[in-house]
């Protein structure tokens, strides 16, 4: 009993320290946000495609906090390993204890467990995501000899950038034919310059005119640039601007120091800047 309750403890704290209390800015492309509701309401998986910086994280992020639920977000990489997920065993002066996982603590506490930019993790890693990905909603933990049952607020969100696919970074399809998915692009220009202005507090005129700077890169994009200027970096640059940096200094600082080393690709983006703030 002791030990039931010292978890129920556990887990009312672990909901509180992950919930996402404020209203995270979020400006819809269309009809994300009632699909994605939909897609909870079913406790279907999801996966979120789109190019560096378009709103991905943020739009999982708002969608947590617009469902009330609780978020843990894990930064996958090369080197993480399915212990890390799941938990592994810790020497202490009591001998040894068992520590969750980011992905079995989602699982206990009833979470939004967000995992992002999948492809960054050995396929040997993600396989363990598979069992609570279909109608078992179960995750082995072998080293504990348990098998958890998710708890019915749970569900699993994955993202990446497929432009970034490769034969060594991609997802296998067993994997892909577990979620739904959304594809994100970059917004709009109207969409764009209404994002700027609503995170960034900026005039829309400037706006507008780091939204044409932005879209100035991405036809660049396969031309000497591998990825074009993002939303993300836009907001920085409004950021800077509204904090008093000259519209020029904080499209260098922001919008193209960032993204390129090549100084032909580089004097092409000053200049544009240049015409543009003219």
């Amino acid at each position: 009993v002791e030990r039931r309750q010292y978890f129920w403890r556990r887990a009312v704290t672990d909901k509180g320290q992950f919930r996402v209390l404020d209203e995270p800015f979020y400006q819809p492309q269309g009809n994300e946000v009632a699909l994605y509701e939909a897609a909870y309401a079913a406790r279907l998986p999801v996966m979120v495609k789109g190019p560096t910086g378009c709103g991905k994280s943020r739009f999982i992020e708002y969608m947590a906090w617009r469902l009330g639920k609780p978020l843990i977000t894990i930064a996958c990489n090369e080197d993480m390993t399915a212990s890390d997920l799941v938990g592994r065993y810790l020497l202490d002066a009591n001998g040894t204890r068992w520590l969750d996982g980011p992905l079995t603590t989602a699982a206990r506490i009833g979470a939004i467990c967000y995992l992002d930019e999948i492809v960054e993790a050995r396929q040997d890693t993600t396989v363990v995501i598979h069992p609570l990905t279909d109608h078992r909603r179960t995750l082995p933990l072998d080293k504990k000899g348990e098998l958890l049952r998710a708890h019915p607020d749970f569900q699993l969100a994955i993202s990446y950038n497929p432009g970034y696919q490769s034969l060594m970074k991609d997802l296998k399809q067993s994997t892909k034919q577990r979620f739904t998915a959304f594809e994100f692009e970059y917004p709009a220009a109207a969409l764009e310059i209404a994002i700027l202005a609503g995170e960034s507090g900026i005039d829309t005129v400037t706006a507008e005119q780091l939204v044409n700077v932005g879209a100035a890169a991405r036809r660049l994009k396969g031309h000497g640039l591998d990825e074009g200027i993002s939303t993300r970096l836009l907001v920085y640059a409004a950021t800077l601007i509204r904090a008093g940096v000259s519209p020029r200094e904080a499209c260098r600082m922001a919008l193209v120091r960032p993204i390129t080393d090549d100084r032909d690709i580089r004097d092409t983006l000053d200049h544009a800047i240049d015409a543009i703030f003219a």
